[in-house]
């Protein structure tokens, strides 16, 4: 299986002009939902969606490792890459069209909103499906295959993304399928096939906070011919990615109203180039890849233990 691209899907363009702040905020905020007023207006009479449950993260730049907090040591490891806060939806769609209008620079703060819809709600009854279930059917439907969901029996949920201009999500894969949709905005993807894995500093050791993500940001191969660059980078972190940038990529740009297949256990870099929407969902593991790019049996193997080198921000960050 390869990465491909699906253009001008009908239910994904249709999601994007659905989904204003207002909508969207109705939803997060609790202005919508069961008894929410805004809600009364936009979806009517006994019609309104549950409230929609979602977590604004932070960063102290635009770059964004994610890992696992309960494995997190704070003590060895520094302070953790990002962290959540009390921002309601309303208030990081402030930030994001903020970002949008003074170019925000890549070393200030940057803020990314995430949902997660759980893989039981598709087998409740409709109306108690979230605006987001009830927006993307082909990611939601309970038994029935469809051209977006290969196993729904295997089906993990549905992720969504709300990013802001240059919220760069660090290098990872995932064992499932992975079919990913832009509602609104583009964001920029850098995909790599399983067999480049042992160039990425891919994190692969169960137990750890980090598992299959990487450290590397991307975004400093360019300090590799400055001098000043290589004085002030850390001498791992260097040698890192000078391998790194010798690693099979696809480039790709993915748009409101287009669907990007990731299949399993290709590693991807995305960077949000604008206040964006996307939301993906995951059906079934492939472990057979291909001879030309690789398998799960690349990235199983490929053990690249790289905790150590944990880049985090100062002591005295948060």
């Amino acid at each position: 299986e390869l990465p491909f691209k699906v253009y001008d899907v009908p239910e994904i363009t249709a999601a994007g002009i659905k989904w204003t702040d207002e909508y969207v905020s109705a939803n997060f905020d609790g202005e919508g939902g069961i008894g929410g007023s805004i809600a009364a207006s936009l979806f009517g009479g006994n019609n309104k969606p549950p409230r929609t449950h979602g977590q604004c993260q932070e960063s102290h730049d635009n770059f964004f490792a994610f890992f696992t907090p309960t494995l997190w040591q704070t003590e060895s490891m520094g302070p953790p890459p990002y962290r959540n806060n009390d921002w309601t939806y309303r208030k990081w769609s402030k930030h994001a069209k903020f970002a949008d209008a003074t170019r925000l620079s890549f070393d200030k703060p940057h803020f990314y909103w995430q949902s997660g819809v759980p893989k039981e709600e598709r087998f409740q009854p409709h109306d108690q499906w979230t605006f987001v279930s009830r927006d993307l059917p082909s990611f939601s439907t309970p038994k029935k295959e469809t051209f977006f969901q290969f196993k729904p029996e295997e089906q993990k949920g549905i992720q969504c993304r709300f990013g802001e201009r240059g919220v760069t999500a660090a290098t990872h894969y995932d064992g499932g399928r992975n079919m990913v949709a832009m509602i609104q905005g583009a964001k920029r993807y850098i995909l790599s096939p399983p067999k480049e894995c042992n160039k990425l500093g891919i994190i692969n050791k169960r137990g750890n906070a980090l598992f299959r993500h990487s450290l590397l940001n991307f975004g400093h191969i360019a300090h590799l011919n400055n001098d000043i660059g290589k004085e002030n980078m850390h001498p791992q972190e260097r040698g890192w990615l000078e391998l790194s940038k010798m690693a099979l990529t696809i480039d790709t740009v993915l748009k409101a109203g287009e669907v990007l297949y990731i299949p399993s256990h290709w590693f991807h870099y995305i960077t949000s180039l604008q206040k964006s929407a996307q939301c993906n969902v995951r059906s079934g593991i492939d472990e057979a890849g291909t001879k030309m790019y690789g398998n799960a049996t690349d990235v199983y193997e490929c053990g690249a233990i790289v905790s150590n080198v944990v880049v985090v921000p100062p002591k005295d960050l948060w």
